[in-house]
């Protein structure tokens, strides 16, 4: 159709070789294949001059309107793949997702403002396919999997009080220690649930106890600030609390091995410009080492 357009405009099958890089002979061959599947002639020919037939004009005046379509949809589609813009849609943990994702989505949305990001915070791992989510965050290690996965940063595992709980009970000068403290734990459903520590050169779980058990690590955060007991949270959850003083490290030569904190999606090869600049400035966002651990190299 487009090799007919342009006989049409030019009025010449050489003048439209010409203008489509195309030989002669393959300019008259896509005419005959157009004119044989339409079963209608669409033009005129003689051994000097070519002219329309009153079928090729009409023909002609309506596919000006379609391949202009076809060239705004395909220019369109080039831009998402360029230029950010559209509907970028991400699932995070809540913790994660509130504390640090939701301002580098704000972060990010300066540089992009035609990005529309929406933001589902869900513990569960989604199915990115089946859900229509162009990415999730993941935190910890990753079970086989056919997604792509890209490594943003990592957290520590630290063992944390209030200021004002240790100087009632204590410091903990080693795990065996926590049974004469009051630990506050995730549900039993948790992976959190046992706190993990390097004991003789390996992990070993140790099943603390307390008054407060809560399914919201949040929650066992927001109560040790006040004084309520001990928590073991990833330090992306605590380490702000800790640079202000608002919590205390303890056991830190004990310290479990570190969780990493992945990008996840579903394809390696032509990703749009969104996920890509998103991707991009994460990797950035999140460096390594990522600004909630900045208390270590401080003290």
């Amino acid at each position: 159709m487009k090799v007919f357009a342009t006989v049409a405009k030019n009025g010449s099958f050489s003048a439209a070789a010409g203008e489509l890089g195309m030989s002669r002979a393959m300019v008259s061959k896509h005419i005959n294949h157009l004119e044989n599947s339409l079963g209608i002639r669409l033009l005129n020919r003689t051994t000097r001059h070519i002219s329309l037939t009153e079928v090729g004009m009409s023909y002609r005046d309506r596919l000006n309107g379609i391949l202009s379509e076809i060239e705004e949809t395909e220019l369109s589609v080039t831009q998402l793949q360029s230029e950010p813009r559209g509907t970028l849609r991400i699932m995070a943990p809540p913790s994660f997702g509130a504390f640090h994702l939701a301002r580098a989505v704000t972060a990010y949305k300066e540089h992009h403002p035609r990005v529309k990001i929406e933001l589902i915070l869900s513990y569960r791992t989604p199915d990115l396919v089946e859900e229509g989510m162009d990415m999730a965050i993941h935190v910890g290690r990753l079970d086989d999997s056919n997604l792509v996965a890209h490594q943003l940063s990592s957290s520590r595992m630290v063992v944390c009080g209030s200021p004002a709980y240790f100087e009632k009970r204590g410091i903990p000068e080693t795990p065996d220690q926590l049974e004469h403290h009051n630990c506050l734990v995730l549900e039993y459903r948790s992976p959190l649930s046992g706190w993990k520590f390097i004991l003789n050169n390996s992990e070993k779980i140790i099943h603390v106890a307390g008054n407060l058990v809560s399914n919201m690590a949040d929650a066992l955060r927001i109560a040790a600030i006040k004084g309520c007991g001990l928590v073991q949270l990833p330090s992306y959850m605590v380490g702000l609390d800790i640079q202000s003083g608002r919590l205390k490290p303890v056991l830190e030569k004990y310290e479990a091995h570190g969780v990493p904190i992945y990008a996840i999606y579903p394809h390696r090869k032509h990703l749009s410009a969104k996920v890509r600049t998103f991707l991009d400035f994460m990797q950035a966002h999140f460096h390594s080492p990522p600004y909630w651990d900045e208390w270590m190299y401080q003290r």
